[in-house]
């Protein structure tokens, strides 16, 4: 992902500042773009937290993770100069006093333009408390922009989510609330609109004419770590699901936008989601599998099961792994099953897109005794960033065997170095105003609809938990959604 130089100037104001986001994402993507010259000195920054520190002492914590995470730190020192601290507390108006005096100082003194962001990286429950208290204390009455950026999850379910919408939009008008996915923020995500709409090889294909089945994988060998106490009350349904799966799929499915305006793309995207077959609940089983992960061996170590593991209940029900058959009833996809899965302890790290490709009508290679490989189209979103067009070639000089052929392309180590973090291209997509790859209320409104049913048949039906091993693709029922199709997962 390129980033264009489009100087900004802007108040960032980050609540949460002395959290683990902010020092491992959030300060090391904002100096990355000062230090690239996509921030110039008319950018100011103020850190906001619970703690009594002052400037010198943020500073110093700041300046700690940023060398941590980022290898080349020429222009750090610059770059410090334009951070500010302030401790706050966020149901007490009179910090916001203060915090707006700090800001139109700021404002002279960078030359801001009055134009503010607001990005809470903090606990959801303080969305509306900070958003009406940014507004009735004057902050966001300026001459310039406000826009808002909002961390996952928003709510819990629909009416959770609903609910925390009526309150931030008291105070922000949609179109500059940005609530941030980081999914959307990957090189090879992006790249699933472009390879579709600028190649006239794939876009005429893409249909339940020619295409058998698609796959979206997204797998982490890693456990909940220290996240148990949030985790277990989301799980792999609400914290992998709902968004990001749910948000690839779309991008798979929309159809071709009148133009690359953010509404337009937004506008397709909301109506392939609507078009999503929603589950009865006597329907759950057959469309989805949910697993919890049990002890097991991962890269040579001995790991505990899921209900082992720091601040979770000894008798979780909740799913670390979610595999699902998503049908979208629509006249391009009718009849395509979209197989999503998702879990954590698996065997391997990665997040992939496999396209399968029905087979030629009356192939005149196919023999009873010759299996022919189906043709794919896989995109590799990470580790190993990528695409690969699987095809059958003769095996043979002489003869008509055929064998599979792979053409593939990898981002090559000089490309990796171009690249850059997901949360850096959406903070600079924010500051440009451009919303194409966050998530717009009407996106989420469709995919909590949609699991909600799901979420609650699970709560009303407790599981034989744990039912797959760690180290291992989740548990068999898994394989069992595909086979039933006559089909497999695509496991490289």
């Amino acid at each position: 992902m390129d980033i264009e130089k489009q100087n900004i100037p802007c108040l960032i104001t980050i609540f949460g500042a002395t959290g683990d986001l902010s020092h491992r994402k959030l300060f090391p993507s904002l100096f990355h773009l000062f230090q690239q010259g996509n921030l110039n000195e008319h950018i100011a920054i103020i850190g906001i937290g619970r703690r009594e520190w002052n400037n010198e002492k943020f500073r110093e914590e700041i300046k700690t993770s940023i060398t941590k995470h980022v290898k080349d730190t020429h222009r750090l020192d610059d770059f410090m100069t334009h951070v500010y601290y302030q401790p706050h507390d966020v149901n007490n108006l009179e910090s916001y006093q203060q915090l707006l005096t700090l800001s139109e100082r700021l404002d002279q003194e960078y030359q801001l333009e009055g134009n503010r962001l607001f990005y809470l990286a903090m606990a959801p429950e303080f969305f509306g408390t900070v958003t009406d208290s940014l507004k009735e204390s004057g902050l966001t009455d300026t001459k310039g922009f406000t826009r808002l950026i909002i961390e996952k999850p928003f709510g819990t379910d629909l009416k959770s989510a609903d609910l925390l919408n009526a309150q931030i939009t008291r105070s922000f008008k949609e179109e500059e609330i940005f609530r941030i996915d980081h999914y959307l923020g990957k090189d090879m995500v992006q790249n699933i609109e472009i390879l579709r709409f600028s190649n006239a090889m794939f876009e005429p294909l893409w249909n339940n004419k020619y295409i058998s089945n698609i796959q979206v994988t997204s797998s982490e060998t890693l456990g909940v770590e220290d996240r148990g106490g949030y985790y277990d009350k989301s799980g792999a349904l609400k914290d992998m699901v709902q968004n990001h799966m749910l948000q690839i799929v779309s991008l798979l499915a929309m159809e071709p936008p009148i133009s690359l305006e953010s509404d337009d793309i937004r506008n397709e995207k909301v109506k392939a989601l609507r078009s999503i077959r929603q589950i009865k609940p006597s329907e759950v089983r057959n469309y989805f599998v949910r697993g919890q992960y049990d002890k097991g061996i991962i890269n040579g170590e001995a790991v505990p099961k899921y209900r082992d593991e720091e601040n979770v209940d000894a008798e979780s029900n909740t799913p670390t792994f979610v595999a699902a058959k998503v049908m979208i009833d629509n006249f391009r996809w009718a009849g395509v099953p979209f197989y999503i899965r998702t879990g954590k302890r698996m065997k391997e790290k990665e997040i992939r897109v496999v396209v399968e490709f029905k087979e030629v009508p009356m192939n005149l290679y196919y023999k009873r005794d010759q299996h022919l490989d189906s043709n794919l189209l896989v995109i590799n979103i990470q580790p190993n960033e990528g695409i690969e067009l699987h095809l059958n070639a003769r095996k043979y000089v002489e003869g008509i065997d055929t064998e599979p052929v792979k053409l593939s392309y990898a981002l090559t180590a000089q490309d990796k170095m171009n690249t850059v973090d997901a949360y850096e291209g959406l903070i600079y997509d924010c500051l440009k105003g451009d919303a194409t790859n966050f998530t717009h209320w009407e996106e989420l409104k469709a995919t909590w609809s949609y699991v909600d049913v799901i979420d609650q048949y699970w709560r009303d039906h407790p599981a034989p938990f744990p039912n797959y091993q760690a180290g291992s693709n989740g548990p068999v029922k898994s394989e069992l959604l595909l086979t039933r199709d006559n089909l497999h997962w695509w496991d490289f």
